[in-house]
Protein backbone atom coordinates (compact mmCIF):
# COMPACT_ATOMS: atom_id res chain seq x y z
CA UNK A 1 0.00 0.00 0.00
CA UNK A 2 1.81 3.35 -1.14
CA UNK A 3 -0.18 5.51 1.34
CA UNK A 4 2.01 6.70 4.35
CA UNK A 5 0.08 6.67 7.34
CA UNK A 6 0.54 9.71 10.02
CA UNK A 7 -0.70 10.92 13.19
CA UNK A 8 -1.70 14.41 12.90
CA UNK A 9 -1.10 16.91 15.75
CA UNK A 10 -3.34 19.52 14.74
CA UNK A 11 -6.20 18.63 15.91
CA UNK A 12 -8.33 17.47 18.59
CA UNK A 13 -8.29 14.90 19.23
CA UNK A 14 -5.48 13.47 17.16
CA UNK A 15 -6.58 11.82 14.50
CA UNK A 16 -4.88 9.05 11.86
CA UNK A 17 -4.54 10.73 8.21
CA UNK A 18 -3.17 9.51 5.36
CA UNK A 19 -1.41 11.23 2.66
CA UNK A 20 -2.48 10.37 -0.29
CA UNK A 21 -1.57 13.28 -2.91
CA UNK A 22 0.34 16.63 -3.64
CA UNK A 23 -0.57 19.16 -5.99
CA UNK A 24 1.93 19.53 -8.19
CA UNK A 25 1.16 21.83 -11.46
CA UNK A 26 -1.68 23.63 -12.47
CA UNK A 27 -2.66 21.94 -15.93
CA UNK A 28 -4.67 24.06 -18.41
CA UNK A 29 -6.95 26.92 -18.00
CA UNK A 30 -10.06 25.56 -16.17
CA UNK A 31 -8.27 24.84 -12.79
CA UNK A 32 -6.84 21.32 -13.70
CA UNK A 33 -4.14 20.14 -11.52
CA UNK A 34 -1.73 17.38 -12.19
CA UNK A 35 -0.83 15.27 -9.38
CA UNK A 36 2.01 13.56 -7.64
CA UNK A 37 0.41 10.19 -5.99
CA UNK A 38 0.73 8.59 -2.25
CA UNK A 39 -1.61 5.97 -2.61
CA UNK A 40 -1.75 3.00 -4.76
CA UNK A 41 -5.57 3.19 -5.50
CA UNK A 42 -6.45 6.99 -7.12
CA UNK A 43 -9.29 5.87 -8.87
CA UNK A 44 -10.77 4.87 -5.65
CA UNK A 45 -9.66 8.16 -3.57
CA UNK A 46 -10.19 10.76 -6.16
CA UNK A 47 -14.04 9.88 -7.15
CA UNK A 48 -16.22 13.18 -7.12
CA UNK A 49 -17.05 14.40 -4.00
CA UNK A 50 -14.50 12.98 -2.11
CA UNK A 51 -12.90 15.90 0.30
CA UNK A 52 -9.44 15.98 1.71
CA UNK A 53 -7.48 18.07 4.11
CA UNK A 54 -4.91 20.70 2.73
CA UNK A 55 -1.66 20.96 4.38
CA UNK A 56 -0.27 24.59 2.98
CA UNK A 57 1.77 27.41 4.50
CA UNK A 58 0.03 29.22 7.47
CA UNK A 59 0.10 32.16 4.70
CA UNK A 60 -2.15 30.67 1.91
CA UNK A 61 -5.71 31.29 1.70
CA UNK A 62 -6.29 27.61 1.61
CA UNK A 63 -4.65 26.97 5.13
CA UNK A 64 -7.21 24.99 7.75
CA UNK A 65 -9.52 24.42 4.42
CA UNK A 66 -10.72 20.94 3.09
CA UNK A 67 -11.17 20.96 -0.84
CA UNK A 68 -13.71 18.56 -2.73
CA UNK A 69 -12.93 16.55 -5.99
CA UNK A 70 -15.02 17.31 -8.69
CA UNK A 71 -13.27 15.25 -11.57
CA UNK A 72 -10.54 12.78 -11.90
CA UNK A 73 -9.19 11.50 -14.98
CA UNK A 74 -5.66 10.46 -16.85
CA UNK A 75 -4.50 12.64 -18.91
CA UNK A 76 -1.44 10.88 -20.90
CA UNK A 77 -0.58 8.73 -18.08
CA UNK A 78 -0.04 11.46 -15.95
CA UNK A 79 -3.25 12.11 -13.33
CA UNK A 80 -5.39 14.99 -13.23
CA UNK A 81 -7.84 15.94 -10.87
CA UNK A 82 -9.98 18.94 -10.80
CA UNK A 83 -12.18 20.53 -7.42
CA UNK A 84 -15.08 22.48 -6.36
CA UNK A 85 -14.52 26.29 -6.52
CA UNK A 86 -10.91 25.66 -8.51
CA UNK A 87 -12.62 27.06 -11.77
CA UNK A 88 -9.74 28.72 -13.57
CA UNK A 89 -5.82 28.39 -14.49
CA UNK A 90 -4.96 31.26 -11.31
CA UNK A 91 -6.96 29.43 -8.73
CA UNK A 92 -5.72 25.95 -9.57
CA UNK A 93 -1.57 27.82 -9.17
CA UNK A 94 -2.68 28.95 -5.37
CA UNK A 95 -2.96 25.38 -5.00
CA UNK A 96 0.40 24.22 -6.27
CA UNK A 97 2.53 22.21 -3.60
CA UNK A 98 -0.78 21.40 -1.08
CA UNK A 99 -0.33 18.03 -0.05
CA UNK A 100 -3.81 16.61 0.42
CA UNK A 101 -4.86 14.46 3.60
CA UNK A 102 -7.72 12.02 4.49
CA UNK A 103 -9.05 10.68 7.44
CA UNK A 104 -8.12 7.24 8.00
CA UNK A 105 -11.26 5.46 7.89
CA UNK A 106 -12.17 1.73 9.48
CA UNK A 107 -11.45 0.00 6.17
CA UNK A 108 -8.40 1.49 5.38
CA UNK A 109 -6.91 0.74 9.19
CA UNK A 110 -8.13 -3.30 8.33
CA UNK A 111 -4.96 -5.19 7.51
CA UNK A 112 -4.65 -6.48 4.38
CA UNK A 113 -2.79 -9.11 2.29
CA UNK A 114 0.05 -8.21 1.00
CA UNK A 115 0.11 -4.60 1.45
CA UNK A 116 2.14 -2.33 3.31
CA UNK A 117 2.63 0.79 4.01
CA UNK A 118 6.28 2.63 2.56
CA UNK A 119 7.86 3.46 6.01
CA UNK A 120 7.02 -0.09 7.15
CA UNK A 121 9.86 -1.29 4.10
CA UNK A 122 12.37 1.32 4.35
CA UNK A 123 14.53 -0.25 6.18
CA UNK A 124 14.27 -3.70 6.09
CA UNK A 125 16.95 -6.22 5.34
CA UNK A 126 16.68 -7.84 1.80
CA UNK A 127 17.77 -11.38 1.90
CA UNK A 128 18.54 -13.71 -1.25
CA UNK A 129 19.72 -16.87 -0.30
CA UNK A 130 19.90 -16.75 3.27
CA UNK A 131 22.34 -13.70 2.88
CA UNK A 132 21.47 -10.01 3.03
CA UNK A 133 22.21 -8.47 0.15
CA UNK A 134 21.21 -5.00 1.27
CA UNK A 135 18.62 -2.70 2.60
CA UNK A 136 15.35 -1.03 1.69
CA UNK A 137 16.20 2.89 1.60
CA UNK A 138 12.50 3.49 -0.14
CA UNK A 139 9.79 2.92 -2.52
CA UNK A 140 8.94 4.60 -5.75
CA UNK A 141 5.77 4.52 -7.00
CA UNK A 142 5.68 4.23 -10.91
CA UNK A 143 2.58 3.98 -12.96
CA UNK A 144 3.60 0.38 -14.29
CA UNK A 145 4.60 -0.99 -11.34
CA UNK A 146 6.16 0.17 -7.44
CA UNK A 147 10.22 -0.25 -7.30
CA UNK A 148 11.68 -0.96 -4.29
CA UNK A 149 15.17 1.11 -3.98
CA UNK A 150 17.76 -0.90 -2.39
CA UNK A 151 21.11 0.43 -1.40
CA UNK A 152 23.30 -2.77 -2.30
CA UNK A 153 27.48 -1.69 -0.95
CA UNK A 154 27.61 1.58 -2.77
CA UNK A 155 25.27 1.83 -5.31
CA UNK A 156 20.92 1.69 -5.48
CA UNK A 157 19.35 -1.30 -6.93
CA UNK A 158 16.07 -0.86 -8.31
CA UNK A 159 13.79 -3.99 -7.45
CA UNK A 160 10.31 -4.04 -8.91
CA UNK A 161 8.06 -4.87 -6.39
CA UNK A 162 6.17 -7.82 -7.73
CA UNK A 163 5.81 -11.63 -6.61
CA UNK A 164 7.66 -13.30 -8.81
CA UNK A 165 11.18 -11.22 -7.63
CA UNK A 166 9.90 -10.38 -3.68
CA UNK A 167 8.38 -13.59 -3.07
CA UNK A 168 8.13 -12.92 1.04
CA UNK A 169 8.01 -9.77 2.93
CA UNK A 170 8.06 -10.29 6.95
CA UNK A 171 7.74 -7.23 9.10
CA UNK A 172 8.30 -9.01 12.10
CA UNK A 173 11.83 -10.00 11.68
CA UNK A 174 12.63 -7.26 9.59
CA UNK A 175 13.33 -8.58 6.35
CA UNK A 176 12.10 -9.44 2.51
CA UNK A 177 13.05 -12.39 0.47
CA UNK A 178 14.39 -11.90 -3.00
CA UNK A 179 14.82 -14.10 -5.88
CA UNK A 180 16.35 -11.24 -8.65
CA UNK A 181 17.03 -12.90 -11.78
CA UNK A 182 20.84 -12.77 -12.49
CA UNK A 183 22.47 -9.69 -13.20
CA UNK A 184 19.69 -7.28 -10.79
CA UNK A 185 22.63 -7.14 -7.85
CA UNK A 186 25.74 -8.23 -9.70
CA UNK A 187 27.21 -7.86 -12.82
CA UNK A 188 27.17 -10.53 -15.00
CA UNK A 189 30.61 -12.21 -16.54
CA UNK A 190 31.57 -12.04 -19.82
CA UNK A 191 30.66 -14.82 -22.23
CA UNK A 192 33.44 -16.55 -23.07
CA UNK A 193 32.28 -18.03 -26.03
CA UNK A 194 32.75 -14.74 -27.65
CA UNK A 195 37.14 -15.10 -26.52
CA UNK A 196 38.36 -15.40 -29.86
CA UNK A 197 40.90 -18.65 -29.18
CA UNK A 198 44.49 -18.53 -28.21
CA UNK A 199 46.82 -19.11 -30.93
CA UNK A 200 50.42 -20.54 -30.31
CA UNK A 201 53.25 -18.29 -30.99
CA UNK A 202 55.19 -19.20 -34.49
CA UNK A 203 57.44 -22.23 -34.06
CA UNK A 204 55.91 -23.31 -30.77
CA UNK A 205 53.77 -25.82 -33.29
CA UNK A 206 53.98 -29.19 -31.28
CA UNK A 207 54.10 -31.29 -34.22
CA UNK A 208 57.34 -30.14 -35.25
CA UNK A 209 58.58 -31.46 -31.76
Amino acid sequence: MAEVKVPRRDAQPPRAQLRVGRLVKAHGLKGALKLELYTDDPDGRFVPGASFTLQVPESSPWHSQTITVREFRWMNSHPVVFFEGVDDRTAAESLVKAILWVDEDAAASEPEDDAWYDHQLTGLDVVRDGAVVGTVTRVDHLPAQDLLIVRSGDRDVLVPFVKAIVPEVDIAAGRIIVTPPAGLFEDLPADDSEAPEEVSAEGDDPSED
